[in-house]
């Protein structure tokens, strides 16, 4: 079985809504292309990293539509690594209408999703959902993911699709490596799905210290 890996580019506020471009997901946003300005060397290196061992995407309809147009078309130019990548893998498509699926290796996922997204980790060893954040709320709520890699900018909107948008359920997440700050701000937090369920407790407990004497 292999590992489902989900990559968001979120505001400090969480929300994902079209980092990319203003054209991306523009409906009642304005601020599509918010990631662009804050883009470093160090950040491009972390993204560029992510997507080694990918062998095989897992895409929502929207975000699906927006590479089938882009990168077929940008091997040999200056994307020409990502793009040879994306093009090569297997992109599968979480969609209920029926989508144009004529960007080579693609397959729309059947009606049971979280049974589809389950065959299709069985089926690959890493397993990119880059945006797709209805699909993300899916994976969230059936707990189908095994990392997130989370990247936060110095920037807040107040307005936008977030990350955790009407998916998430009480879940333990682990931290895999310590976050790491790049020079316009961005940190970049790599998380795994832990076993088990929040926990809580009394931070005014003798055991911690709180409001005792030195």
């Amino acid at each position: 079985m292999g590992l489902i890996e989900i990559e968001l580019f979120a505001t400090l506020d969480l929300v994902a809504q079209a980092p990319g471009g203003p054209d991306e997901d523009p409906a009642g946003f304005g601020f599509g292309g918010w990631q662009a300005p804050l883009l470093d060397e160090v950040a491009g290196a972390q993204i560029a990293q992510a997507y080694e061992g990918t062998d095989a995407l897992l895409l929502g309809r929207r975000t699906y539509d927006i590479f089938a147009a882009y990168w077929p078309h940008q091997e040999g130019g200056e994307d020409n690594e990502i793009a040879t990548l994306f093009n090569r893998v297997p992109k599968y498509v979480a969609s209920r209408g029926t989508p144009d699926l004529s960007w080579s290796g693609s397959t729309q996922l059947g009606p049971d999703l979280p049974g589809a997204v389950r065959e299709v980790r069985d089926r690959h060893q890493h397993v990119k959902v880059v945006g797709s954040l209805n699909l993300v709320q899916t994976l969230f709520r059936e707990k189908l993911f095994d990392r997130l890699n989370l990247w936060v900018h110095p920037v807040v909107l107040g307005v936008g699709k977030k990350v955790f948008d009407g998916g998430a359920v009480p879940t333990n997440l682990t931290l895999l490596e310590p976050p790491i700050a790049s020079p316009k701000g961005t940190v970049f937090l790599h998380y795994g799905l832990a076993d088990g369920t929040p926990t809580t407790g009394d931070m005014g407990a003798p055991d911690r210290g709180v409001g005792r004497p030195d």
